[in-house]
């Protein structure tokens, strides 16, 4: 049995591969064999990775630094029987898991939902009888029938075909049906060239085919595909490692600001149990417990805008790193493309045509060159150009639920659509002109022609279609626009050729043929000479009209975005410059935009980081080398983003910071190994993403730098009391009331905010900068100042009018509530001013204040709300001095704004200020 690993099947002849499969080509395996051969090889299934099961899910929420300190002081503080304090504290960890939890298992759900069935039937030859059976039961050695529209069920070797041809893009990103033949290869011949090979999972699109199978499961180059993936080790998104970074400082500066108050509290000879309690109040007030849950929601809001732009998020952390990225590697086919082939020139009578509209949708028309939009296309020969490529056709153009698609060949679908353009019908064609007889497109003579009666009676026409270097030297004359016969001019014909090959078009010829022997059936010597050249029509699948604004939008954004595919480097080329990936490439050399496999094979890791940078095509590269690619790029510490639909993709996928998958064409191994999926499979939708991603992170910063002056505020109260010898202003009870509502009704709206102009004209984050600057940095600390400043200065007012302890503390929590509700609207912008975002851009601010007041009304003056938070009802006297307090705090807050925008008008100073860092950070 292990004589059948590791073969280079192409290489070697099929009869030396059914002498090594030990197998017949006409009787295939007898039952006995194949049972042997299935316990040996096992079934034709690829091995799937058991994914994390709900309860390790639920238990990876609590897997995070704050919320193990949480749990810590909810635990101590339930043994010191404070048990509505510790309730509050693991209630607050448990509603930030479920959040988490229930977010999570909805987008394995919607992944779910996408998922299809990779099982298919094959057609096999066992014991001399042809026979259906499953595609899992397959072993090496089966002989396998294969015709069109089957699933190529595993790795096979062909020793016949006829017209065979096989759709490999899931594992190439070939965009074109590829003709297979039984002729042996040479040993390096690349797998895209394999023309003898059929592989798991592609798909047949024409002819039929006999092969034997010589890999499964595993042993298949989808198997290899899913080894590959399974090396990738998953990377931490930039969001995860900031938030990591900052709570491992926040974590260490409030334990020891909670040491030092004991330590302080047991120098002042205070009792133990209370002086503890004022550690822990500290620790508390000072841990933003809402962090974790406003994260999650956060992202959450950014999950749902991004579903509603077509983008669904696998997890929650992606919607964030999106806003990072610097660099998107793009696949062509499908994404960057129609994924539609469409014939875009034609020359006929010595004139050119330019076809408008693009993909299948019949509805453009034709124009002389130079003249689009000013006068319809017209000529003898042209219409006869089209006539040819519309009866030498055995596909048909559909229309299902409004979208047009092609049954059969997608060059011949896009031949039928530029004859429609200019208004031929097929019926009325097939009616006229009803096919009498054939000559089926073979390989070895690469054309295909058809015999037609006319209908004006003077006599059948044979019409042909196929590659110029088939058609051309059996051509004697040329069809005139006006129908004359004119002698042919062959420099004209392949100056044409070239310009469309240029521009990384497939070109197709045309001729007819009068036919004067109609006894005679219709033959390849018939056609060998006497043509008539009828014209070329250049046909490519056309970028998206939407994509060439995106990707303007990626690189005024600062993001590069590169073309990595399995197609020809010709046809890459062209794309990348139609949609503006290489600017204006009219001035440089074709070659010296691409970078091919063959390249990618040679050079060593050091040198392709440096290719990888540079570069922005690559083109006929394997799953080996986008992997690489990914990689070099990491390694110049790039945030990648990485599309992909196919098999061949998965690896990148997987290795990128963001895997991008294709929710309509993309295989489920790509699915399964991307962090988004794009229900459209449009580029456009990626930069939707980008731009969503980056509005989240602004809100998070915003709920950050906003959430972080309450808990300093609070931590600077209770420091300074235990140090002064002074009872405690606020209790830590109150405390977590502060964080809890002002976070929930408050914090949490900016979860809301819309996207603020320009945020694509920014750079990029840099991923190694630090997740607040000097300037928010600086504000937090005067926020959380003033905040300390007025709660003291109203606790001690309050208690020198006379007012109980319980009424002072109430005076000093609800001047945290107020003056956080005015500062949340200075953090609505972060450098700007918020009245030019409008008062009701974001009407949930309004109703976070109402709730807010509301809830302190109750904390205030509800008996229940008294009892449990040891508060008082106040005065108005009170509420004056509170508001009055806030409105001061709010007025300086906004100078601090508008003197830091004076020393720093150019944001994008700051942010390389940012990157500048980062770099040092890098370097050590």
């Amino acid at each position: 049995m292990e004589k059948l690993l590791g073969k280079h099947w192409h290489h070697l002849t099929h009869e030396e591969v059914l002498d090594l499969t030990a197998t017949d080509p006409e009787r295939g395996l007898d039952i006995f064999e194949v049972e042997t051969r299935q316990q040996h090889f096992g079934p034709n299934v690829l091995s799937q990775k058991r994914g994390r099961g709900p309860l390790v899910r639920f238990l990876l929420q609590f897997h995070q630094p704050l919320v193990y300190i949480l749990m810590a002081a909810g635990i101590v503080t339930g043994f010191v029987t404070e048990w509505v304090d510790a309730s509050v504290i693991l209630g607050v960890v448990l509603v930030n898991a479920i959040i988490g939890f229930m977010q999570e298992s909805k987008a394995v759900r919607a992944i779910e939902a996408l998922a299809r069935s990779m099982t298919t039937d094959a057609t096999v030859i066992r014991s001399g009888e042809a026979r259906k059976v499953d595609s899992s039961a397959l072993v090496p050695g089966d002989i396998v029938l294969l015709q069109s529209g089957d699933k190529v069920p595993a790795d096979m070797r062909f020793i016949s075909t006829r017209e065979l041809r096989i759709d490999e893009s899931v594992l190439t990103g070939e965009s074109l049906p590829v003709s297979k033949a039984a002729d042996t290869l040479p040993h390096d011949t690349v797998l895209p060239e394999r023309r003898n090979m059929g592989y798991a999972s592609t798909l047949v699109t024409y002819g039929q085919g006999r092969g034997v199978v010589v890999a499964t499961g595993n042993g298949t180059e989808m198997g290899r595909i899913s080894e590959l993936i399974s090396e990738v080790q998953s990377l931490e998104t930039p969001l995860t490692r900031r938030i990591e970074a900052f709570s491992r400082v926040l974590l260490v500066a409030i334990l020891l600001l909670a040491a030092a108050t004991f330590g302080a509290g047991v120098l002042h000879g205070g009792p133990l149990i209370d002086v503890f309690l004022a550690a822990v109040a500290l620790t508390v007030g000072s841990i933003p417990e809402g962090l974790p849950a406003a994260v999650t929601i956060i992202l959450a809001v950014g999950v749902s805008r991004m579903a509603r732009r077509r983008a669904i998020i696998r997890r929650l952390p992606t919607v964030e790193t999106l806003g990072s990225t610097t660099v998107i590697c793009s696949d062509k086919t499908g994404t960057l493309t129609e994924n539609q082939m469409t014939v875009r020139e034609i020359v006929a009578g010595r004139h050119k045509f330019v076809a408008a509209g693009a993909g299948y949708d019949p509805s453009g028309s034709l124009h002389p060159a130079g003249e689009e939009g000013t006068a319809a296309a017209s000529g003898v020969a042209l219409e006869e150009c089209l006539r040819a490529g519309l009866l030498c056709n055995d596909s048909r153009l559909i229309q299902n639920d409004g979208r047009w698609t092609i049954e059969g060949d997608p060059t011949e679908g896009a031949l039928i659509v530029s004859a429609r353009k200019h208004g031929l019908q097929e019926a009325e064609e097939a009616r006229i002109r009803p096919r009498l007889d054939v000559i089926p497109f073979e390989s070895e003579y690469q054309y295909m022609a058809t015999l037609h009666p006319s209908p004006d009676g003077s006599g059948p026409m044979v019409y042909l279609k196929g590659s110029l270097e088939s058609l051309l030297p059996r051509c004697t004359q040329s069809l005139a626009a006006d129908g004359q016969l004119l002698s042919l001019d062959l420099d004209d014909v392949r100056r044409h050729v070239d310009a469309m090959a240029s521009q990384g078009m497939r070109v197709l010829a045309f001729a007819r043929k009068e036919w004067s022997h109609p006894e005679a059936s219709l033959n390849h010597e018939s056609v060998a000479s006497g043509l008539t050249f009828l014209g070329l029509q250049g046909m490519i699948d056309p970028p998206r009209r939407e994509v060439i604004p995106a990707v303007k939008a990626c690189l005024e954004a600062g993001i590069a975005v590169k073309m990595i595919t399995g197609d020809h480097a010709l046809t890459a080329v062209a794309i990348a410059g139609d949609i503006g990936i290489l600017g204006n490439r009219s001035h440089l050399p074709m070659h010296s935009n691409v970078v091919t496999g063959q390249t990618l094979s040679q050079v060593s890791d050091i040198e392709l980081t440096d290719i990888a940078g540079r570069s922005q095509v690559f083109a006929r590269v394997t799953p080996e080398q986008k992997l690489r690619l990914v990689k070099a790029l990491q390694a110049q510490g790039e945030v990648v983003a990485m599309t992909g639909d196919g098999v061949n993709d998965a690896p990148a996928l997987k290795q990128a910071d963001i895997g991008v998958a294709m929710g309509i064409m993309g295989t489920e191994v790509s699915k399964e190994a991307a962090d988004m999926v794009l229900t459209d499979d449009n580029f456009a939708s990626i930069e939707a993403a980008v731009e969503e991603g980056r509005c989240v992170f602004d809100n998070l910063l915003k709920f950050i730098v906003w959430a972080l002056p309450t808990n300093l505020g609070q931590g600077l109260v209770i420091l300074t009391a235990v140090f002064a010898g002074i009872v405690l202003p606020i209790l830590p009870v109150q405390s977590l009331w502060i964080n809890m509502t002002t976070a929930g009704s408050l914090g949490l709206m900016l979860a809301f905010e819309p996207r603020e102009k320009g945020i694509m004209r920014r750079p990029p984050r840099h991923p190694l900068s630090p997740l607040l600057t000097r300037e928010l940095v600086g504000r937090v600390v005067l926020v959380g100042f003033l905040l300390m400043a007025a709660a003291f200065g109203l606790f001690e007012w309050k208690e020198l009018t006379g007012a109980t302890h319980a009424q002072a503390r109430t005076v000093a929590v609800n001047a945290f509530a107020i003056i956080s509700a005015l500062y949340l609207l200075n953090c609505r912008s972060l450098h700007g001013s918020y009245w030019s975002l409008g008062i009701l851009s974001n009407p949930w601010i309004l109703l976070g204040i109402v709730i807010m007041v509301g809830l302190q009304l109750g904390f205030t003056y509800l008996p229940i709300m008294n009892d449990l938070f040891q508060t008082e009802p106040i005065g108005l006297d009170s509420w004056a001095g509170i508001v009055a307090t806030a409105v001061v705090a709010h007025a300086v807050v906004g100078l601090q704004k508008f003197l830091a925008n004076r020393l720093s008008p150019k944001r994008t100073a700051s942010a390389s200020d940012e990157s500048k860092a980062a770099e040092e950070v890098s370097h050590g």
